[in-house]
């Protein structure tokens, strides 16, 4: 048992002394930060590729829901706003960028 609190010891000074080596510091960094990469940042700008993918392809019609889980047809499209007809006398105007998905033609006639 003894064997193991030398080897601890024998570690921790050579950390104390900066004899540690610095290859192995710059190794690890560079392998956190793929692993970040791969993790984090890749999948993240896919989604919000696609995000913007499905917004320059929003078309007048196009039944969607929004973020919040509106769903309405599209009765005007414009930069940063479209108009939604969410009943039959109610139509509401929402930021382009809260849509979430579009649905499939004849979702609203179901409901």
């Amino acid at each position: 048992m003894n064997f193991f609190i030398s080897d601890a010891m024998a570690e921790s000074e050579q950390v104390a002394n900066g004899s540690g080596d610095p290859l192995q510091l710059i190794i690890m960094i560079g392998i956190f930060f793929a692993i970040m990469y791969f993790m984090i940042i890749r999948p993240q700008s896919k989604k919000a590729k696609e995000h913007q993918e499905l917004l320059d392809s929003l078309r007048k019609g196009d039944e969607i829901a929004t973020a919040s889980g509106i769903l309405g047809k599209i009765q005007k499209i414009d930069d940063n706003f479209i108009q939604l007809k969410i009943a039959s006398d109610t139509v509401i105007t929402v930021q382009r960028h809260a849509v979430g998905s579009v649905m499939p033609k004849g979702t609203l006639k179901n409901l």
